[in-house]
């Protein structure tokens, strides 16, 4: 019987973890990097053992210290998570050496379907040779080998591209994952990524628990996921149930793991078994009743499965809450997070909690919200609705883009696949902030300020207020009255430090209002109060680089100099951050006059990297 459980992981997942453990009884260990010190991980464990050495990016993937970790702390099971360490079975042989209870597959499981490309030769596929590649490939995927999470891969549209994309993905997967080995596969443009939920005991018993659609993706890595797939027909479920028993079989696989196709055309192509638990297995635990954590626990004690699943019921829909700004390639942002919330009936999986710093070492992931409900529709209609009203305070995030994507039409009706964002991105992510919400977020500064209204009994001119919102500067004027604050066009019913009613053309509207110093969120919208008088020091020359997030110069386009010509869009330096490489490119075509960017450098937002001057026509 397990009695202290260590997880070999951060973050999210480990906080997952800790919460069925607690419910089992179960004691918990946690590891940290020094970046992880104060991360809530490492707070809500029992215990803590700080990873020494290894630079935070790589302190998760030193086995042989987790494993010291665990014997220090007195635990006698390992659970890996997922990533890092979950699929690396040499990881697993060295717990089960240390004596201790591994909560996952067996090794040589894990070594079978490991790589990807050794998975499709276990399931009668071959990779495509980039000797062999042809016009008539095109599109091509090249993927990592290891790994997942959408770092090492690169969509080859033209043939010229292939020789970078084979460098840049080989670079991206061996800092990500220790290992550069990349394969080439064909890349179905309108495919829909389905995957299927498996949980296997040692007696032989195999559950295919559902099936999950994740074919909303950014950078291939999955944003929205539900359970079950929407619109696949009973034989194509049954075939997908066969090839996923199929290849759990292959490998006398034991514990959860997923097995992942692509759908096109009523068929479904194999893709990669992973052999431990998914980011998104909670819409599996919603819809089928169950806690995959604590089947994986009593799996792992030699607890035999029911001879038949769980019944399904219902519909569950999961949103990961990235720390990213989608309308400028998805670049991640860092900062304070301040509050986190959201409304009841919905579920929130989180490595985070109000005041934690969200830095630069990890994946950006903030959150996992999760609604379940009768059918799809009422799931959407409740996830969409939480998301809009959660209190969401900090770093620019994906919150509005998940909104909108859940209730965009292709998506309602079930017909996504995973060009969706390839095709929707520019609509789903133009500004459209509230038009009141800085008139808002003045008064509400007004009232704050002031003890006595700030009224006079003669003539004055109106107050002015500035405030940047989604990239634009708004200016709003309003007026102390006798009768309190006024504004042109409304009238205001209320205003104090946290809320504002305005009556806009007879209809009264409330608005709560927080504010961090010059950051101010008036329910989703969030702004930045501007000084009066800009510094001029502050200000760039157009034509400006600058790094859009904190990171490591890891690459200058070859040959760059200063005096060059250069064409707009064209990759001139790649800033490392969050282990995905970011291509800042020429927002024009010009002569590159300035250069200030080195390899290795470390950057902060808004450092100055080169700037272009534009030809004149």
């Amino acid at each position: 019987m397990i009695s202290t459980l260590l997880v070999a992981n951060r973050g999210e997942i480990a906080c997952r973890i800790f919460r069925t453990c607690r419910e089992l009884g179960i004691r918990t260990v946690a590891v940290h990097s020094d970046a992880d010190e104060n991360a809530l991980h490492a707070r809500v464990a029992d215990t803590a053992v700080r990873l020494p050495g290894a630079a935070p990016a790589e302190t998760y993937l030193r086995g042989d210290l987790i494993v010291k970790a665990a014997l220090a702390a007195g635990a006698d099971a390992v659970h890996p998570g997922y990533g890092f360490l979950s699929e690396n079975p040499d990881f697993a042989r060295a717990v089960l050496d240390a004596g201790l209870t591994w909560i996952g597959p067996p090794p040589e499981a894990i070594e079978a379907m490991a790589s990807k490309t050794r998975a499709k030769e276990l399931m009668g596929l071959a990779p495509l040779d980039a000797a062999d590649v042809t016009e008539a490939d095109l599109p091509v995927l090249v993927k990592a080998a290891a790994g997942g999470g959408g770092r090492g891969m690169r969509i080859v549209r033209r043939l010229e591209e292939l020789s970078a994309a084979l460098a840049g993905a080989r670079a991206e997967a061996a800092s990500a994952f220790g290992d550069g080995e990349v394969f080439i596969e064909p890349y179905l443009e309108h495919g829909r990524h389905v995957e299927v939920q498996i949980l296997a005991d040692t007696h032989g018993t195999i559950w295919p628990l559902g099936t999950r659609d994740c074919s909303l993706q950014r950078r291939h890595q999955k944003v929205i996921e539900e359970a079950p797939a929407p619109g696949l027909s009973e034989s194509l479920t049954e075939d997908l149930y066969a090839l996923a028993t199929q290849a759990a079989c292959a490998v006398a696989y034991v514990g959860a793991g997923t097995v992942e196709f692509l759908v096109a055309d009523g068929r479904a192509h194999f893709l990669e078994m992973n052999t431990r638990l998914q980011v998104e297995h909670p819409v599996t635990e919603e819809v089928f009743g169950i806690d995959l954590v604590a089947e994986q626990i009593r799996i792992a004690e030699g607890a035999a499965l029911e001879k038949n699943p769980p019944r399904a019921r219902g519909h569950a829909i999961e949103a990961r809450l990235y720390a990213e700004d989608p309308a400028h390639d998805w670049a991640p942002q860092t900062g304070t997070l301040h509050h986190l919330a959201v409304p009841a009936g919905t579920r929130l999986d989180t490595g985070y909690t109000d005041g934690d710093t969200i830095g630069v070492h990890y994946d950006p992931m903030l959150a996992k919200v999760v609604a379940h409900a009768p059918t799809r529709t009422e799931a959407i209609r409740r996830l969409a609705g939480a998301l809009e009203r959660a209190d969401l305070h900090g770093p620019v995030t994906n919150r509005d883009l998940l909104v909108r994507s859940l209730r965009h039409a292709e998506f309602t009706g079930g017909r996504m696949d995973t060009g969706f964002y390839d095709r929707h991105l520019p609509a789903l992510t133009a500004p459209a902030p509230d038009p009141y919400a800085p008139l808002a977020a003045a008064l509400a500064d007004a009232r704050g300020r002031s003890r006595f209204g700030g009224w006079r009994n003669v003539p004055s001119q109106p107050q002015v207020k500035r405030y940047a919102v989604a990239g634009e500067e708004h200016e709003v004027r309003y007026r102390h009255t006798r009768d309190g604050l006024a504004a042109d066009g409304v009238r205001v019913v209320h205003a104090d430090a946290r809320t504002v009613v305005l009556e806009v053309d007879g209809v009264e509207r409330r608005f709560t209002v927080t504010a961090y110093g010059d950051e101010v969120y008036v329910g989703a919208t969030r702004l930045t109060a501007l000084p009066r008088f800009p510094d001029p020091t502050t200000q760039h020359a157009p034509g400006s680089l600058l790094a859009p997030m904190p990171g490591t110069v890891v690459r200058i386009a070859e040959g760059l100099a200063e005096g060059a010509t250069v064409q707009a869009g064209q990759g001139l330096v790649w800033v490392e951050a969050m282990k995905m490489q970011h291509q800042i490119s020429a927002p024009v075509t010009g002569t590159l006059t300035a250069l200030h960017a080195r390899t290795g450098q470390q950057v902060e937002p808004g450092t100055l990297l080169a700037v272009v001057q534009e030809t004149s026509s």
